[in-house]
């Protein structure tokens, strides 16, 4: 099973070390881009999978219900960092490496909502790096959170694009979903079900007491308690009808830049 490296899932696989469920996984960590192709590729499973290539494999994939991490409005840890407001960027844009679904979504925003056509670079997730030689840098996970709260102290701009999409849509963003590759699914549907309801208990547990789970997290991250309790409370872990409603928007929009195929959806396993 695949497990994203960065804190926003810290929530769903706290609960999970709690119960001692992890210890019939075995647990690969690694970035969003690189668990989706592992999850592709036949070597993980079950795990996270980031929202673009979920639609471009639909038909190879079930999505666990009821489990993704999204945000409706701001997400605090997808970010555009810019030396100008967004709506100026016309430039070079560096795009981190790490998150097709977060590249797009700016990419979306920038052309689609903006109506600016910068050139595109993609770079190892380095703001300083970044910034040196462009005018703007996409970045995702922690560094994106450092930057949220460090880069406007420097006199950059901060877009969220949680937010930006909210205000563009009305709708949530979902960055990524849970699944199963199919065949796996076909032969192991307790597995996967059990799995699906795993995850919904640890997160349920982790929110009630989020405080906890920030100050044990603070001990070993460079953030203190309340921003981490601050940004759990910020993610959205579900993938109900408004999410859901928000996927179709994002894949729709996405189908007109050629990145996903029209009318692609999402499968769900049984649950």
């Amino acid at each position: 099973m695949g497990h994203i490296d960065f804190l926003n899932c810290l929530p769903l696989y706290d609960g999970l070390v709690r119960s001692g469920a992890l210890l019939d996984v075995r647990l690969r960590r690694d970035t969003p881009d690189k668990l989706s192709d592992l999850l592709l590729a036949g070597e993980l499973d079950i795990g996270p999978i980031s929202l673009v290539p979920a639609l471009q494999h639909a038909e190879d994939l079930v999505v666990l219900p009821d489990l993704a991490v999204g945000s409706d409005g701001a997400v605090l840890s997808v970010v555009l960092v810019s030396k100008m407001p967004a709506e100026q960027v016309d430039g070079t844009v560096a795009l981190g490496s790490t998150s097709r679904t977060s590249v797009l979504l700016a990419q979306l925003l920038l052309e689609q909502r903006w109506g600016n056509w910068p050139t595109y670079e993609v770079m190892a997730p380095d703001l300083a790096a970044m910034l040196r030689t462009c005018d703007a840098a996409v970045l995702i996970g922690d560094p994106a959170l450092r930057a949220t709260y460090d880069a406007p102290t420097r006199g950059l701009y901060v877009t969220d694009l949680g937010a930006a999409w909210r205000d563009w849509t009305g709708l949530p963003m979902v960055f990524a979903v849970w699944a199963a590759r199919r065949d796996y699914a076909a032969d192991h549907p307790e597995q996967v079900f059990a799995v699906q309801q795993s995850f919904r208990s640890s997160l349920t547990a982790s929110l009630a007491r989020v405080e906890e789970v920030a100050e044990h997290a603070a001990r070993w991250e460079p953030f203190d308690a309340v921003t981490l309790a601050t940004y759990f409370r910020a993610l959205d872990f579900r993938l109900g009808a408004r999410q859901l409603e928000g996927v179709q928007e994002f894949a729709r929009r996405a189908a007109v830049q050629g990145a996903v195929p029209a009318g692609a959806r999402l499968r769900f396993a049984p649950g």
